[in-house]
């Protein structure tokens, strides 16, 4: 793996966690907002090579450099997904979004667990920074060892 793909790698967790980080954030901003669906992203895995493929790629090299073939790959995001469970229903006659017999449904977002997911998007937000860290390190390096 070259310095410029684990940079790309980290890059793409970058913006990935980033958007995490911003459907956090309005998760927490719409608690108190009737009706409000948590938004949950989805996160996948790009460019993995699967078994079958580096098992032909050491079959047809086996004979060569014995370079060992690597699985490159990052994350990306594909989209958003509404949570399906549904908030408390309150009885709120006067509310101006009340049904015909006076009941709201609140928000379906627990603090808690969007706390967590905050935390766990800002660590993997962290982590991108340490693949872009290093790699950036590693190029310094080379490029000392050339001069």
């Amino acid at each position: 793996m070259g310095i410029f793909n684990a940079m790309n790698i980290g890059i793409d967790a970058l913006k990935v966690h980033s958007s995490r980080l911003d459907l956090v954030s309005k998760n927490i901003a719409n608690i108190d907002t009737p009706y409000y669906t948590r938004k949950i992203p989805l996160v996948v895995e790009t460019e993995r090579s699967s078994f079958l493929s580096v098992m032909k790629q050491m079959k047809e090299s086996a004979f060569g450099l014995g370079a060992m073939p690597y699985a490159s790959g990052s994350v990306a995001l594909s989209g958003v997904v509404e949570d399906p469970t549904l908030g408390e229903k309150l009885y709120k006659p006067g509310h101006p979004d009340a049904d015909e017999n006076g009941y709201i449904r609140t928000s379906n977002v627990d603090p808690l667990v969007e706390i967590t997911d905050g935390i766990m998007a800002q660590r993997a937000y962290e982590a991108g920074l340490a693949i872009i860290s290093m790699s950036k390190s590693m190029a310094d390096r080379a490029v000392s060892i050339g001069q």
